[in-house]
């Protein structure tokens, strides 16, 4: 079995900002993403990791109207929406890989409860809000936010992935011909206790669990792809402009937004580093491109 490439799905695969959060209109951005796949899995084995910042945001913004006792936790709620996405991307990518096996493959990722990201929520969820209804919102519910923009957002602890518990699952999969869909959202974040695993209170970031899984693997490449062309120098300035090469320690002293760029570029210096294989960060509609190194950034 050749190495895989492991890519990575950004939240926007789904659910771009400003869009209704309707099953329709994820169903078409997955039938996109699955087009944009297509060419890549009939060259490579592959693996695919999503995100889930929209979904899960949402399902716990519905939970928030549940009294106390009802409300279900961050890690059964990142179970579900592991599922929806899961569901959606499997079915649209039958539509263009009719002869492929695969496999949506709800994934435990074990953390570490004293990690400090504990006490330190950053990791944004859900949509964004004008001020005066966050406000509200945050008041109401006892949320965390943080800037987005001109709007809020809700963040929540977001530890790092110690392992990925499915990883030999994944790797028969592999070796069966499957293409597995797994640890969405940064997978379901567990700890051990009480003689088995219980979940924790957080959401992993799915970049961080993408390269860990990649490295895991012995992966080929990690690719991401998101909605942006690359890693941008002097981002929303005049004198923006791609970044095509970065090494990991340049790649990772970077200061880039907390929300979205920052988490790609260190998990992909970390794999960079780590395994001395390449990561790749470019845009959904130019995945082969970014996949065949002629578009996006590449950092190793």
């Amino acid at each position: 079995m050749t190495p895989p490439i492991v890519i990575a799905l950004g939240g926007n695969a789904l659910l771009k900002r400003g869009e209704a959060p309707d099953i329709a209109t994820q169903r078409r951005n997955a039938g996109e993403a699955a087009r944009a796949l297509a060419p890549i899995a009939a060259r490579h084995d592959i693996v695919i990791t999503h995100g889930n910042g929209p979904q899960i945001g949402l399902l716990a913004q519905q939970q928030a109207t549940q009294p106390a006792e009802r409300i279900w936790p961050l890690d059964v709620l990142g179970a579900e929406s592991e599922g929806l996405i899961g569901y959606l991307l499997e079915q649209e990518l039958r539509r263009v890989l009719p002869h492929r096996k695969l496999a949506t493959l709800l994934t435990m990722v074990e953390v570490d409860p004293a990690d400090p990201a504990m006490a330190r929520p950053t990791k944004p969820i859900g949509p964004v809000y004008e001020k005066p209804q966050w406000d509200a919102l945050a008041r109401r519910f006892g949320w965390a936010g943080a800037p987005d923009g001109g709007f809020m957002r809700r963040v929540v602890p977001s530890p790092r992935p110690k392992s990925i518990l499915q990883t030999d699952v994944i790797r028969d999969l592999l070796a069966a011909g499957a293409i597995p869909i797994c640890a969405g959202g940064g997978g379901v974040p567990v700890a051990r206790g009480g003689g088995g695993w219980t979940g924790v209170e957080a959401v992993i970031d799915k970049d961080w669990t993408s390269a860990r899984l990649a490295a895991e693997l012995g992966a080929d490449r990690l690719v991401m792809l998101t909605d942006v062309e690359a890693i941008y120098r002097d981002w929303n300035t005049p004198d923006a402009a791609p970044i095509g090469n970065l090494t990991p320690s340049e790649a990772a002293a970077m200061a880039l937004p907390a929300g979205s760029m920052g988490p790609k570029a260190a998990a992909a210096a970390w794999f960079a580093a780590t395994t001395g294989r390449p990561a790749m960060i470019g845009a959904l509609a130019r995945a082969p491109e970014v996949v065949a190194g002629t578009s996006g950034t590449r950092i190793g």
